[in-house]
């Protein structure tokens, strides 16, 4: 057995990977100050990015839920694993050999459950593309994707696969390569049976189904022969500890980059749409696995698309023009509407599906389809209004009340009162006015209210906030700490600027328990002046602060500091001297009185010492005010 990940190894695995690089792949992430990108908190829902992320000093921190550490922090979060995991994956990502001590040298790693079940997968994906590509009954699988006008490069771009027939073939398989029947059942690809365990899937043509980090966590299998007994057209791996349909989306690992860089999304229905979509040139097309659309994969989607702005991206869902593509689009605007970004619907026609069309008109029909998209929420009402004679007055009443309340639905009020003045027009109602405030009765707004865009509350506050282990923190914009906070992020993102200055500094300079806290924490680690830097030197000062300070330290680590100086050391400078300076003011009200108590003659010689203290200490503020103001305006 593996004995303890070397500590050096550990430095190197996470100073190599730039956290970033890691985040990006999760989450779109944009430029916010010099030094920082932000994006939507993979951690919690938000609608404003609140996620900060300092590449220089290999930190992340989020505003809105407090959560903040190194790259290694952020995998563990994301990924739901545990330390020795966690690097054992940033390593593999790197190419980067382990060396583990009081285990020996040896690189055999004692993984994990879910890093366990994730190489299971691979395996089985693996052993699944080699039997599609094998003589026999796989013949079926590759007809059937050939007959869908998909070749082999596109299979294998895919990593389609064939499950073999018997009845134990791939569990043997994985049994040979050292993994247990309970790892097997717990992947979803082994389960009981009459004659003992047996494999899940049996001859049918495979899809392995990825996380956002490329890693295979289970499969979709469509069914191919007609004496399969078991007659579902599709069946999915069950949920397991890797796997949960809710929560992934097929093509993803393959589209995110697209989605997060032109900001658009295409929702399809199936495994071949998705192909058939990245054939064509729509690389920003996903699909659910074996479940409906969901609150969950919206969740995912938001992130990549930087969903904050409902005027810069765009969801397109594309459905079958049949009568279920007709109701999957009336699902879609029953939901939520939890996308800031404008939603739109494409219907193919003839009641094809994107496979189908590309097929029968070519991949530039598939770009069409996308390109002349309807929005939504006019989709939905048009539809309503085609059932209607809107000829007669009977047929726009009618229609009439069948589409105020669908209206009525439409959370933006801005964009409720927009199609309440359209719904007036497209029945033909020439009093538009009615039909806005019918609309607005019927949502349960003031039906004489302007319209307004519902505005978004930042996860940014200004008020002091409470950690997530209990203690109050403070305000990032209170004015009174302005320089306290100033000063403990030059210290943790700069700390050779600070430098000895920093340490020399008393703990009566912060008068706050919070930032009192991590001062003490940064000189427990060995102070400024130690030779730390980045994400090593945040996590030194971690493990010394009170555990519930960690997300202050995380928070200050990465929250750019406030100055358009283009000198940062002149800055860091000036802050120093601005807390010094408060500090001197201290004692200076201090001398000034005492020496209202004493008499300058009773008292004569400590009044005179005193009063000497006070000259030095008045010359040595002016000169630190100097200092503060000299390098930038306070």
């Amino acid at each position: 057995m593996a004995g303890r990940i070397r500590d050096a190894d550990i430095a190197e695995v996470r100073d190599r990977n730039r956290v970033d690089e890691v985040i990006g792949e999760y989450v779109a992430l944009r430029r916010a100050s010099a030094g920082s990108v932000k994006g939507l908190c993979p951690f919690h829902d938000e609608k404003t990015p609140s996620f900060n992320v300092r590449p220089t000093h290999g930190t992340f921190h989020c505003f809105g839920c407090g959560e903040g550490g190194s790259v290694i922090d952020f995998v563990m979060k994301i990924e739901q694993l545990g330390f020795v995991e966690a690097v054992e994956k940033l390593a593999d990502r790197i190419g980067y050999r382990l060396t583990y001590e009081g285990g020996g040298s040896s690189v055999q790693r004692d993984r994990g459950t879910r890093a366990r079940l994730l190489a299971a997968n691979k395996q089985a994906a693996e052993f699944y593309a080699e039997q599609l590509r094998a003589p026999g009954e796989a013949q079926k699988a590759r007809e059937f994707l050939a007959e869908r006008g998909f070749d082999q490069a596109a299979a294998e771009d895919f990593g389609c696969g064939f499950a073999p027939s018997g009845w134990d073939k791939l569990t043997k398989h994985l049994l040979a390569a050292g993994y247990t029947l309970e790892e097997l059942e717990k992947a979803g690809l082994s389960r009981p049976g009459q004659r003992g365990y047996m494999d899940r899937f049996h001859r049918r043509l495979l899809w392995p189904i990825r996380d956002l980090g490329g890693d295979v966590v289970g499969f979709g299998a469509r069914r191919l022969f007609d004496d399969d007994r078991i007659e579902a057209k599709y069946l999915n791996t069950p949920e397991t500890p890797v796997y949960h349909k809710s929560k992934v989306l097929f093509g993803l690992e393959k589209a995110k980059r697209e989605i997060a860089k032109t900001r658009q999304a295409v929702i399809v229905e199936g495994y071949t749409d998705v192909m058939a979509m990245h054939l064509a040139g729509v690389t920003t097309a996903v699909a659910s696995c074996g479940t409906a659309f969901g609150d969950d994969h919206v969740a995912v989607l938001r992130r990549l698309l930087m969903d904050d702005s409902f005027d810069r991206g765009e969801v397109i869902y594309v459905f079958d023009g049949d009568a279920a593509g007709q109701a999957a689009a009336r699902k879609a605007f029953e939901g939520d509407q939890q996308f800031a970004t404008q939603t739109y619907i494409a219907v193919a026609p003839d009641a094809m599906d994107p496979c189908d069309l590309r097929q029968a008109r070519g991949e530039v029909a598939l770009r069409d389809l996308v390109a002349q998209r309807a929005p939504l929420f006019s989709f939905i009402i048009r539809a309503i209004l085609d059932e209607h004679d809107l000829g007669t007055v009977e047929g726009q009443v009618a229609a009439l009340q069948r589409a105020v309340p669908e209206v009525a639905r439409i959370r933006r009020e801005d964009l409720r009162d927009g199609y309440a003045r359209r719904l007036a027009g497209w029945v033909g109602w020439t009093d538009e006015a009615q039909v806005v405030r019918r609309v607005r009765e019927t949502a349960g707004a003031p039906a004489d209210a302007p319209a307004r865009r519902t505005p978004r509350r930042s996860a940014a506050t200004n008020g002091a906030q409470r950690g997530t282990d209990g203690p109050a923190l403070p305000g990032r914009d209170d004015p009174r700490l302005r320089v306290q906070r100033e000063v403990l992020k030059a210290a943790l993102q700069s700390p050779a600027l600070a430098g000895p200055l920093y340490d020399s500094l008393p703990e009566d300079a912060f008068n706050n328990d919070a930032y009192l806290a991590v001062h003490r924490a940064v000189l427990a680690a060995g102070g400024t002046s130690a030779g730390w830097s980045g994400s090593a030197w945040i996590d030194a000062v971690g493990r010394e602060v009170p555990s519930g300070y960690r997300t202050l330290v995380h928070e200050l680590a990465v929250e750019p500091l406030q100055t358009r100086e283009t000198d940062e050391h002149r800055y860091i400078t000036s802050m120093m001297s601005a807390l010094q300076g408060t500090l001197v003011e201290r004692q200076v009200s201090e001398i000034k009185s005492r020496l209202q108590r004493l008499s300058p003659i009773n008292d004569a010689d400590e009044y005179h010492e005193l009063y000497g203290d006070l000259v030095a200490l008045e010359q040595y503020k002016k000169a630190l005010r100097g200092r503060a103001t000299g390098a930038v305006s306070l």
